[in-house]
């Protein structure tokens, strides 16, 4: 039946396994979408009220560029192994760890010495024009955050993102500076500002994605239109080349032309018998996009920019590295768990009750064979599951983790007496609550005044 073909368990494979190709990930998304699709058509038909359910998914979140990096599955042939990563992969998740109180936002994380999780970049901004030449403002904090990037700016074109933490300026460890004296030491150094900058296991992948912005001229290829013509291009961090007639356009005016990158051959051409000329031949089409820059330096600026578009660099989002990980590790030796001890899971497929030696951490229940087994077998992403104690056929007491949405699949755990079963549900209610959704964590930011520095 449908609700049964839509629960099957989507897994996030363990390092073992053998990752898919690029399109078979892809095949494997569009699949999902065309599911969850007919299951939602399939809602509104069987709805008396002639209301569809109501679901907490982004539907934009599946087809995104950081989807993708993230939707390694995909469908496992063997579903005792891997993760079930899908209230995960379809909401945007911040991590705020212990700090649960109404009085401090999700960026209480900026108030830690340092984050849980951290992957870290060097990022080089040229100084740009007027009061604030680089673009960007930062938060009153320890350690300091980037709270805002401008469009169009220098800061937006280096890849620095909102929420980024800042270690070290110009090769000063800011760490535990106030951020006017950060602000300063930016002030006073080069005009070529280098950050290194990191970001925590609340965050999406920060990969750094190129954008480019500029006048470049490009070749007519028309029939009737021959020569070149003068336009403006950016180059955009989802890897898309758009193009428009004038500067100001930007923004304001659909793009003349949208052209994706990934995949496309570049390089500098001398057919032409013209300088700075340089092709473009993407993947996609059998066009060739010539371009003719004002100079070397500048035509160097944009072969740089697209080559990395051309060969982007996908990344797991920073928590799925962290839980990989943990799994290759033997059950004792992830450090403070918030709870372990022997879990029967329910397959209900075959109607029986499957024990596992489970430890609980921030939000991820790791399953194991054995208390002496490595690897665990897989586990179960919990952010944005309720849990409670329900009676379930000859069982009275059974621990229930129910998703926010129809579409996800429901889990039925029960521990060895009814004492254990609510020390479990104490401790995954608590796990759980680690984690804010992103829409929520926004949300609380805005209501909350800040002491911010512009740069």
């Amino acid at each position: 039946d449908l609700k049964s073909e839509m629960n099957k368990t989507r897994r996030l494979p363990l390092k073992k396994d053998t990752r898919a190709s690029d399109s078979s990930q892809e095949d494997a998304i569009d699949q999902w979408a065309r599911r969850r699709k007919q299951f939602k058509d399939s809602k509104k038909c069987s709805s008396t009220g002639g209301s569809s359910i109501n679901s907490t998914i982004t539907e934009g979140s599946i087809n995104s560029e950081d989807a993708r990096s993230l939707d390694l599955g995909l469908y496992s042939e063997n579903e005792d192994r891997g993760f079930y990563t899908e209230n995960f992969h379809s909401a945007s998740w911040v991590f705020r760890g212990d700090d649960v109180s109404p009085d401090n936002s999700p960026r209480c994380l900026s108030k830690r010495p340092r984050p849980v999780a951290i992957r870290e970049r060097t990022v080089k901004i040229a100084k740009g024009t007027g009061n604030y030449p680089w673009g960007f403002r930062i938060q009153f904090s320890k350690p300091i955050l980037v709270t805002e990037v401008d469009t169009n700016s220098a800061a937006e074109e280096a890849g620095l993102q909102v929420g980024d933490i800042l270690i070290a300026v110009n090769g000063t460890d800011v760490t535990s500076m106030p951020h006017s004296e950060a602000a300063n030491l930016a002030r006073k150094g080069p005009d070529i500002l280098t950050m290194i900058v990191g970001s925590d296991i609340s965050r999406y992948p920060n990969t750094p994605r190129p954008t480019c912005r500029g006048y470049l001229h490009k070749r007519m290829q028309s029939s009737i239109l021959k020569g070149w013509r003068k336009r403006w291009f950016v180059l955009k961090h989802n890897g898309c080349l758009h193009y428009y007639k004038h500067k100001k356009d930007e923004g304001k005016c659909r793009p003349l032309e949208v052209t994706k990158l990934e995949g496309a051959e570049i390089g500098v051409d001398t057919s032409l018998g013209k300088p700075f000329v340089f092709k473009c031949i993407p993947q996609a089409g059998n066009r060739i996009f010539y371009f003719c820059a004002t100079s070397n330096q500048e035509m160097k600026r944009w072969l740089e920019a697209m080559d990395k578009a051309v060969h982007p660099i996908h990344q797991n989002h920073v928590w799925v590295d962290v839980t990989l990980h943990n799994t290759m590790l033997p059950p004792l030796a992830i450090k403070n768990p918030e709870c372990l001890g022997l879990l029967h899971q329910l397959d209900r497929s075959k109607d029986v009750w499957i024990q596992h030696y489970c430890i609980l951490k921030d939000g991820c229940l790791y399953f194991y064979a054995t208390l002496r087994s490595t690897p665990a077998q897989g586990g179960l992403y919990l952010q944005g599951y309720i849990v409670s104690e329900q009676s379930l056929g000859s069982k009275r007491s059974v621990i229930e983790l129910k998703p926010p949405s129809e579409e996800f699949k429901t889990f039925y755990l029960c521990a060895e007496n009814v004492n254990e079963n609510k020390r479990w549900i104490t401790a995954l209610k608590a796990s759980i609550n680690k984690w804010l959704p992103l829409h929520q964590a926004i949300q609380d930011f805005m209501n909350r005044p800040l002491e911010e520095t512009r740069m």
